[in-house]
């Protein structure tokens, strides 16, 4: 027991220090550089693997003992990085995500989109478990998108979170003051029922926002008036459903994804796949979601800390599919 308590003191101290001490650190962070890791493969060309975990966000999480940077400049550093390399052909995006914020989700849309057109590389999308609205929408700029035989993907739409406390604010006995310049300056506040007009004016800027998703879906894939009329319901949707309506271009696992992406690119089979890590791995893997900073751990498809959540995310405007980000 003493043993223990010692240990625990001595645990108790590096941390403080190294809070305290910009000498001493315990763990990586998002400012330790990217060093690149072969996963497999020993020819010169390589297929470079980026993991797009989690939810879609801009700005970092502090946890107690580190920081994790947000997904959107952890990607666009990678692919930075990338951009330098002359030898990787191919880039594979492996995505398990619910999705996230409309401007998250459409800045690495864009990013990826840009990278492709100024270096010539070939991408390739992978889903994984969850791949829906957001995580669907950053993979469209793919040439080639493979879907897990259980990927859950679609939702294809955006929807408007505002967390309402009127209630519970009538409930304690208090109370906010308002003074505004305009009669919709608060528009969506929390803290009271939105009028008619209002609740207009934001189911608009929803259908703007949905139809933006919908015309890029139009321009990157070939949907079926039929299919498409199914999609814009923003249902989800199985991995053979997807590729029925045209979302996907195949059902497989990521080694699948990895070959097309060697054929696509004209590389050789003993391509090099590599990755980009802050930490290295013994008996590193392509499944391998820990290697990643934007990592979170799978989406949860149920999830009952709904204040917490909501509180999270605040209000806004998201590509998400609620009950995989535990909303």
């Amino acid at each position: 027991m003493k043993i223990r308590i010692g240990l625990l003191f001595i645990i108790g101290v590096l941390v403080i220090q190294g809070c305290a001490s910009p000498k001493i650190r315990m763990f990586t962070d998002s400012t330790d550089p990217y060093k690149e890791y072969t996963l497999e493969g020993e020819a010169a060309p390589k297929v470079l693997l980026i993991q797009a975990y989690g939810q879609i966000d801009e700005g970092p999480s502090r946890g107690l003992l580190r920081d994790r940077p947000g997904m959107v400049p952890d990607i666009v550093s990678q692919l930075r990085r990338a951009e330098k390399d002359k030898h990787i052909g191919a880039v594979v995006v492996q995505i398990n995500s619910p999705g996230g914020t409309v401007t998250a989700s459409d800045v690495l849309y864009h990013e990826l989109r840009a990278y492709k057109a100024r270096t010539g590389v070939k991408i390739v999308a992978v889903l994984m478990g969850v791949a829906a609205s957001g995580g669907y929408y950053i993979a469209m700029p793919a040439d080639r998108i493979v879907a897990h035989p259980t990927t859950i993907t679609g939702s294809v739409g955006v929807i408007f979170l505002q967390p309402k406390v009127e209630g519970l604010m009538e409930k304690l006995g208090v109370g906010v003051d308002v003074s505004k310049s305009g009669n919709q300056k608060d528009m969506g506040s929390p803290f009271r029922a939105s009028t008619e007009e209002e609740a207009r004016l934001l189911q608009e800027l929803t259908d703007r926002l949905g139809r933006r998703f919908v015309d890029l879906l139009t321009e990157h894939r070939t949907i079926s008036p039929e299919a498409l009329a199914e999609i814009r319901t923003a249902r989800i949707f199985l991995a053979d459903e997807a590729r029925q309506l045209g979302l996907v271009d195949r059902v497989g696992y990521v080694e699948d994804a990895l070959q097309s992406a060697k054929t696509l690119a004209g590389l050789p089979d003993d391509a090099r796949i590599v990755v980009y890590r802050r930490s290295e791995f013994p008996d590193d893997s392509v499944y391998n979601a820990a290697g990643t900073a934007t990592a979170k751990g799978e989406p949860d498809l149920i999830h009952i800390e709904l204040p917490g959540s909501m509180a999270e995310l605040g209000s806004g405007f998201f590509y998400i599919w609620p009950p995989a980000a535990g909303l």
